[in-house]
């Protein structure tokens, strides 16, 4: 079958609805039901279906993409098959328009998106394998690169990475590569390689960014996985479904309660061998988690004193790892200005007329990538132990630095930084899931590391100041070329600093393997409830897209053997919810 026709074929099936893929899913019972259908939930998904177990794949949200019959986009891109979503060039618009693929603020104090896809739906596609040195160094044995080899085989064998981003073969918005490269390979001696071809260098590397599109427009598992899973007559996605929460006895689940988007209440069943995996974000997961009575104490007794679930003291799995070590890159802009750089601004409803004609007749020219056009790592070391570094070029400046010889770096806090949070419900009524204080530079020797990261790049530029530019190479404008560490250090800490400590949105980590799941991402507790998504990873070297992905492979085939090896079913005393169950410590 024709890549053209797969994807004809899965939207057809997503536009049939409900009934002509699984009719009356709320009166089934299900193998594995997966909650959330984003980065990881499709994934998993897609493989347990694969394997021959019935799946109910839930998300809250919408459609995202064209071919899930998502429609939300400018006026170009009518009389089209794309949506928004699909074009990669329009990537940065979701911060500047609103849009119904986010998330509602009752749900997550935080910008993520609740659509079909997740959050693989609104970021920029950047698509870096972690080094072998994130499985060993970060992750418990099960977990190590080579345990995850063969998943981050199969992943590559669905959804390849690539450098080149344009149909047409071109790489477009060069003058600020140009000036990256000759700043941080001639100036400060990184090395230039392909980090399709040498994963595992990350530092003091320098390269161009890996994508995950797809004949210039975005990839992600929605293009893929989601499309194998749609033409199985046992596999079933609906959205418009919030889960409110697990029903178990002492971690052994009957069902998942359910909210409809009338707000009608359903209990979907599982079957006697079933599995709850949870795939709803690293904010959302343990949410689910905490209304289900598995969490730290002090969420669970907020909780229960205004009875907002079933579950009180008898009931708990008192579990202090649920939503411990939340993570989040701290993010430092650095916009310089050169002499040799033209800025390019992406337009969501005014693209230049021949930039636009460009990507609609060939799927090529600025519009067919997200504006960044180089990328670099490197590690500082601390008496024996070392923290990740990353910096992005993007094509244009920010807030009051928009010339038009303007480029932002952004500068991320990686592995080995000690600053975590954790997931906190809000005290409005809604008990919204809310990243706690601690999660950006909680920890003073993350400050230290960026800090030095910068004040050493910028030895290697040439002298200038913001109102005396170099007359050849960049020129920092935010931040003097000249700053000692520690003003740096001082400026980056800064919370009021438009230009400091922000935040990029990649959530992870606090549902972690080997702490509050096992290495069959099973919750620790429980015996079939699963949570597999950025919850389980710790801090990457590099963005988390693919991370999140092999983590979903890999997780897939964990819970696969699970279920291969339980054919009798789990243990239960009811289907509902006990009076005398004992509370557990874990």
């Amino acid at each position: 079958m024709t890549l053209l026709a797969s994807l004809w074929l899965g939207a057809l099936f997503l536009a049939l609805g409900p009934a002509a893929a699984v009719a009356n899913w709320t009166l089934q019972s299900w193998d594995v039901i997966v909650v959330g259908a984003g980065t990881a939930g499709i994934i998993v998904a897609d493989r347990l279906s694969e394997a021959g177990y019935k799946t109910l794949l839930l998300q809250q949200g919408g459609n995202s993409y064209g071919i899930t019959g998502g429609r939300e986009r400018p006026g170009w891109l009518d009389n089209t098959t794309l949506s928004r979503v699909d074009v990669p060039g329009l990537y940065s618009s979701i911060f500047t328009k609103e849009s119904s693929l986010l998330c509602k603020s009752g749900q997550v104090n935080a910008f993520q998106a609740c659509a079909i896809g997740g959050n693989s739906a609104i970021n920029a596609g950047l698509y870096f394998q972690p080094p072998a040195s994130d499985w060993d160094d970060f992750h418990p044995k099960g977990w190590h690169s080579a345990d995850v080899a063969n998943a981050t085989a199969n992943l590559l064998k669905r959804q390849p990475a690539l450098t080149s981003y344009s149909r047409d073969g071109r790489y477009y918005l060069q003058s600020g590569y140009e000036a990256a490269r000759k700043w941080i390979v001639e100036g400060a001696g990184y090395e230039d390689v392909s980090f399709l071809k040498q994963v595992d260098k990350k530092d003091r590397v320098f390269g161009r960014p890996v994508y995950n599109y797809i004949d210039g427009q975005r990839g992600g598992p929605t293009r893929t996985y989601l499309q194998t899973a749609l033409g199985r007559k046992h596999f079933h996605l609906q959205t418009g479904v919030q889960v409110t929460y697990i029903n178990h006895v002492e971690g052994v689940t009957s069902s998942v309660v359910v909210e409809l988007d009338s707000g009608e209440e359903k209990v979907i069943k599982l079957t006697k061998t079933g599995r709850v995996v949870l795939s709803a974000g690293a904010m959302l997961s343990p949410r689910i988690l905490m209304f289900s009575g598995i969490g730290p104490r002090d969420a669970l007794e907020k909780l229960a004193a205004k009875s907002v679930t079933p579950y009180n003291a008898s009931s708990w799995i008192v579990q202090p790892e649920v939503g411990k070590g939340l993570f989040d890159n701290p993010n430092t802009f650095i916009v310089l200005s050169g002499p040799k750089v033209e800025s390019y601004v992406y337009k969501y409803d005014d693209p230049i007329p021949a930039d636009r004609d460009l990507y609609l007749e060939s799927r090529s020219g600025p519009y067919s990538f997200a504006s960044q056009t180089s990328v670099f790592w490197a590690h500082v070391d601390h008496n024996g132990t070392r923290s990740g570094v990353q910096g992005t070029v993007s094509s244009a400046g920010y807030r009051d630095f928009t010339g038009n010889n303007t480029i932002t770096l952004n500068v991320y806090g990686t592995s080995g930084l000690l600053s975590s949070g954790h997931v906190e419900l809000s005290d409005n009524g809604h008990f919204t899931a809310r990243p706690s204080a601690g999660v950006y530079y909680g920890h003073p020797r993350d400050i230290d590391t960026v800090a030095r990261f910068i004040h050493s790049l910028f030895q290697h530029l040439p002298p200038s100041t913001p109102t005396g530019p170099a007359t050849d190479g960049l020129t920092p404008l935010n931040l003097a070329q000249n700053s000692t560490l520690h003003e740096i250090a001082r400026y980056i800490a800064d919370s009021s600093n438009p230009y400091a400590v922000g935040a990029v949105q990649h959530w992870s980590s606090s549902c972690r393997i080997g702490k509050c799941v096992d290495v069959d991402t099973k919750v620790i507790g429980t015996q079939n409830i699963h949570v597999v998504d950025a919850s389980i990873l710790a801090p990457l070297t590099v963005n988390p897209q693919f991370g999140v992905m092999v983590a979903a492979e890999k997780g897939s085939e964990r819970i696969k053997a699970l279920m291969k090896n339980v054919t009798k079913g789990l243990s239960r005393t009811k289907t509902g919810i006990g009076a005398t169950l004992k509370t557990q410590e874990i």
